[in-house]
C-alpha cells in the first residue's frame, strides 16, 4: 500500500496480504464532498484475517467502510470485493450476498423482538428459511445476547444494540466484515468477547475493524490501515510499525503517533 505522507519515515507498501485469496483490493481509490477531497489514491489488497483501520477524526474512515459496504460510489479509482465492482449494480447486489456492515449508527426494528431482528437480516442476505434458527441462535450465542433474545429491541441498552448491530452483521457468516467503531459504549467485559469474536471470524473472513482506539487495534488486529492527510499514512503489520517507533515504544503508541502526524 502506499500512503500520502510518509516522507521515507514509515515503510512503503503497496499490499496486505493476510492469508488466501484477496477479499478486498482498492486501486487509486478517492472520494470528495463538493471541493474537498476526503482522501486520494488509496490503494491495498486485503485477504482472510483482522485490519484495523484507524485514524482520527474525519480522516475518512467510515467513507471508506460505506464505499465497500456500497453504499456510497468512489469518485475515482476502483474498489473490488471478492471480485465485484462496487460500481456495478449487478457487483454490488453478489457482493451484499457475502458481506456483513456494523455502520456507526445501528438501526434496528425498536418493536420486534431481539432474534427476530437477526433472523430478519440473515434471511435478507439468503440465509435459507429453514436454517434461520441456528444461524440466529449461532450469532447471538456469539455476541452475548441469547439471554434477551425475546426482549424488544426498543428495550436494549446503548451497548447491547452495538452487539445486536454485530448479530445481525455476521448471522449469514460474510466473507467480508465490515465494522465501524464496533466496541463503542460496549462494557469492558462484552469488549473482550467481541475482541475473541473478531480473531475467530477473521481465521476465515476478512474483518475490517474501524476504531480510534490505538491499543484496541494493536491487540486484535493482524494488520493495520492508517489515514492521514488524505491518504494512507502507514499499512502493514503491528511488528512493521513497531519497529518504526523508538526502542522500547510499544505499538499502540506508535500507532498514536503516526495518526497524530509525528511520524
Amino acid at each position: 500500500m502506499r500512503g500520502n505522507n510518509t516522507e521515507g519515515i514509515l515503510p512503503e507498501i503497496r499490499d496486505v496480504a493476510i492469508g488466501g485469496d484477496a477479499t478486498v483490493e482498492c486501486r487509486n481509490l478517492g472520494f470528495r464532498y463538493g471541493r474537498r477531497d476526503v482522501f486520494s489514491d488509496v490503494s491495498f489488497t486485503l485477504m482472510s484475517g483482522v485490519v484495523g483501520l484507524l485514524g482520527a477524526n474525519g480522516a475518512g474512515k467510515t467513507t471508506l467502510l460505506t464505499i465497500l459496504a456500497t453504499l456510497r460510489m468512489p469518485k475515482s479509482g476502483q474498489a473490488l470485493l471478492l471480485g465485484e465492482d462496487v460500481t456495478s449494480v449487478t457487483g454490488r447486489q453478489r457482493i451484499r450476498r457475502s458481506l456483513g456492515y456494523l455502520p456507526q449508527t445501528v438501526e434496528v426494528m425498536g418493536s420486534s423482538t431481539v432474534f427476530d431482528n437477526v433472523a430478519y437480516a440473515a434471511w435478507a442476505h439468503g440465509v435459507d428459511f429453514s436454517e434461520v434458527g441456528c444461524a440466529v441462535e449461532r450469532a447471538l450465542e456469539a455476541v452475548g445476547l441469547m439471554d434477551v433474545a425475546t426482549l424488544r429491541a426498543r428495550k436494549l441498552s446503548g451497548g447491547q444494540r452495538r452487539r445486536l448491530g454485530i448479530a445481525c452483521a455476521i448471522a449469514h457468516q460474510p466473507r467480508v466484515l465490515l465494522l465501524d467503531e464496533p466496541t463503542a459504549g460496549v462494557d469492558p467485559l462484552q469488549r473482550v468477547r467481541l475482541h475473541q469474536l473478531m480473531t475467530l471470524i477473521g481465521k476465515k473472513s476478512t474483518v475490517v475493524v474501524s476504531t480510534h482506539l490505538a491499543d484496541e487495534a494493536a491487540r486484535v488486529a493482524d494488520y493495520l490501515l492508517i489515514m492521514r492527510d488524505g491518504g494512507l499514512a502507514f499499512a502493514g503489520s503491528p511488528q512493521m510499525l513497531s519497529e518504526c517507533g523508538m526502542p522500547g515504544m510499544d505499538v499502540a503508541r506508535v500507532i498514536e503517533t503516526v495518526m497524530a502526524g509525528e511520524r
